[in-house]
């Protein structure tokens, strides 16, 4: 008995995650872009929530994106919450596939799925396959849990168990939380709870607890993927938990009123024993959410305090492009897209500053904090590439277009400021691996370099913020004196080899350091130029 059910408990996860996936795949990559761009407000964040969940059939798939995107910026936590919210609904659409009494076909359904996966090359035909396979499998699965489980109706313990969860409901609200926990599926647990209801070895009023248990339990994926994530981050996978905590109190009160009420309409409806189950966790998570909706600022607060800290997540996301303006006023639209260049200036100048201290304190910290800015640099980059080509089909004048003209032109040469700050972390991860040992005169060297081009990078974002031509000259100059002061410390260092005064490795590192330096400082100077070109 307890070989085939946990035999079937497997094949029913393996089944969801592979399903899940599948459709995941089918979907593209625009599950996060759906996420990132149509959650405006907590409405929308819930309807995007369902239909995310109702794509992926995983509830926590679609909060471990969602706490995912609110560490990187690209989500307040108030539009989190309004996601989480419709994942719990989207959730329930499981349980309501598992209602319907498909098993009879679900060999056919899983032969097919092989077929398609198996003998087509083309990715599409084979996502669906895997969509298809995972389906059939849920409920060999479940068909295999229900036979394992059919002794447990003569066994005593059991159903003296189950009748406890009806005495004592706070008990089978503690079990639905603890399986959960332990399975990491809620679609898995209520679909256990579905075959036990349907097998007669729990009653309605022992089964809703466990059910409100199950949602509870759900959440630990959230918590987990929150840990070690920013503050942010730990506040969305605590509303996930105080969400369903709160849920769970209210139905907890109307507890025997709530019973009556899935009774009942399972009677006017004709509903079998799994759409019952089916039905009241839809109920609980639909309601629930119409209940708390109005109070996401409140749950907002509480969860702030809940998780005290400062809030140090990066803004991935434009904070200026506004596609009203393009047609009202192209020139001040102009103007908004320029400040979203300067952003990622700014950016790739913290980028550089955070190489530079990995590099002399060797704080993993900072190698976390320069990979989401190269992210925030590039999905400016793409955004505001974007808005700058829609501004290109308006009239501009002609210090306009030459702005228009140079924008892109700066876009490309922060963005590759970029890819060297990630070149410069990955040598510093290199040198950090191989144990390798600068001396303290090539430690005192590279800091001279770091800090010039630091200042002359700053100095370049500044003259794009200002439309400056002093300080872009200010560019041209530091840069005259990275390019000396790299040609110097080359023939330092190629002393210092000669001499044995630093390892062969040491050496090619120190020299892919400056490299990138000088690198850097070109792509300012490009900048600097653009910004005289434009002052002609």
């Amino acid at each position: 008995m307890l070989f085939q059910f946990l035999g079937g408990l497997g094949l029913f996860l393996f089944a969801i995650k592979f399903m899940g996936d599948g459709l995941q795949k089918a979907a593209g990559d625009r599950l996060r872009e759906i996420l990132d761009r149509f959650t405006t407000n907590p409405l929308m964040g819930v309807l995007v929530g369902i239909l995310v969940t109702v794509l992926i059939q995983s509830s926590s798939g679609t909060t471990v994106i969602t706490v995912g995107l609110v560490s990187a910026g690209f989500m307040k936590l108030r539009q989190a919450i309004g996601v989480i919210m419709g994942a719990n609904i989207g959730t329930t659409i499981t349980a309501f596939i598992i209602g319907f009494d498909v098993g009879t076909y679900a060999y056919p359904i899983m032969a097919l799925g092989a077929v398609l996966l198996f003998f087509f090359k083309k990715s599409s035909i084979q996502n669906i396959g895997q969509v298809l396979f995972g389906f059939a499998g849920l409920f060999i699965g479940l068909e295999m849990m229900g036979d394992g489980m059919k002794p447990l109706r003569d066994w005593e313990t059991f159903i003296d168990i189950t009748v406890s969860f009806s005495d004592y409901p706070i008990l089978g609200v503690v079990a639905g939380t603890l399986f959960t926990v332990v399975v990491q599926s809620s679609s898995a647990t209520v679909g256990i709870l579905q075959g036990l209801y349907d097998e007669g070895l729990i009653p309605l009023s022992g089964a809703l607890p466990v059910l409100f248990g199950d949602n509870i339990g759900t959440t630990i994926t959230a918590v987990l993927a929150a840990l070690g994530a920013s503050i942010v981050a730990r506040r969305a996978a605590a509303a996930h938990v105080l969400f369903n905590i709160i849920g769970t109190v209210i139905f907890m009160l109307i507890l025997p009123l709530f019973t009556h009420y899935v009774e009942w309409i399972s009677g006017v409806l004709n509903l079998d024993q799994k759409m019952q189950i089916a039905f009241a966790h839809g109920t609980f998570n639909v309601v629930n959410t119409i209940i708390q909706l109005p109070f996401v600022g409140a749950i907002a607060y509480i969860v702030t305090k809940i998780v005290p800290g400062e809030d140090t997540t990066i803004e991935y996301g434009a904070k200026h492009l506004d596609r009203t303006l393009i047609e009202q006023s192209p020139s001040i639209a102009l103007g908004q897209a320029k400040q979203e260049v300067v952003r990622m200036g700014e950016f790739a100048v913290r980028g550089l500053q955070e190489s530079m201290d990995y590099l002399f304190t060797m704080d993993s910290k900072h190698v976390g904090i320069t990979e989401q800015l190269e992210e925030a640099i590039n999905n400016l980059d793409r955004v505001t590439t974007e808005y700058l080509v829609v501004l290109s089909k308006e009239s501009l004048s002609g210090a306009d277009s030459k702005l228009h003209h140079s924008l892109f032109d700066n876009i490309r040469d922060i963005e590759r400021i970029g890819d060297h700050v990630e070149n410069l972390v990955e040598l510093t991860q290199y040198k950090e691996t191989h144990r390798v040992k600068f001396s303290d005169e090539a430690e005192l060297e590279l800091k001279e370099m770091f800090n010039l081009v630091l200042d002359t990078v700053s100095l370049a974002i500044m003259a794009l913020e200002k439309q400056s031509k002093d300080f872009a000259n200010g560019v041209i100059q530091n840069e005259d004196r990275i390019d000396e002061l790299e040609r110097v410390l080359r023939k330092r260092h190629i002393l210092r080899l000669n001499n044995g005064e630093c390892s062969g490795s040491a050496g090619i590192v120190f020299a892919d350091i400056i490299s990138n330096l000088e690198r850097i400082g070109d792509h300012a100077v490009n900048i600097a130029d653009s910004i005289l070109e434009e002052n002609n």
